[in-house]
């Protein structure tokens, strides 16, 4: 079975509302499906989206393909980078946090002997 993960409409008319499923990708737009991975409504500002990020990422790694818009919506949701193998940076260090290395770095630099700054040469004699 090809599966493939899309978009399911629901909701009435001019108020769109879809489900995030796994279906086969014979069957139809709106028809049967294996699997339902979340939601996601458009209309709400800022709009709402809900993707279990466990079974998406199993979908995926046995070969499920995302349809185009799914895949822009994995992509907010940071789903797709992890699918792909690309790590999130890390958090920023708080301010408390980024303190304690320039107060760490500090002391060691004390122990260091300064350099002697070397004279500049003359060569205008």
């Amino acid at each position: 079975m090809a599966a493939r993960i899309r978009l399911q409409r629901a909701g009435r008319k001019k108020r769109p509302f879809y489900r995030i499923v796994v279906a086969d990708r014979a069957a139809n737009r709106d028809g049967r499906f294996v699997e339902r991975l979340g939601h996601y409504d458009p209309i709400p500002d800022p709009f709402e989206l809900v993707i279990n990020e466990e079974r998406a990422l199993y979908w995926l790694s046995v070969g499920a393909e995302p349809t185009d818009t799914v895949r822009s919506l994995m992509r907010r949701t940071d789903i797709w980078k992890r699918f792909k193998g690309v790590e999130t940076a890390p958090p920023s260090l708080s301010s408390d946090d980024a303190d304690e290395p320039a107060a760490e770095a500090a002391p060691a630099a004390a122990d260091e002997p300064e350099a002697e700054e070397e004279p500049a040469a003359d060569d205008e004699e």
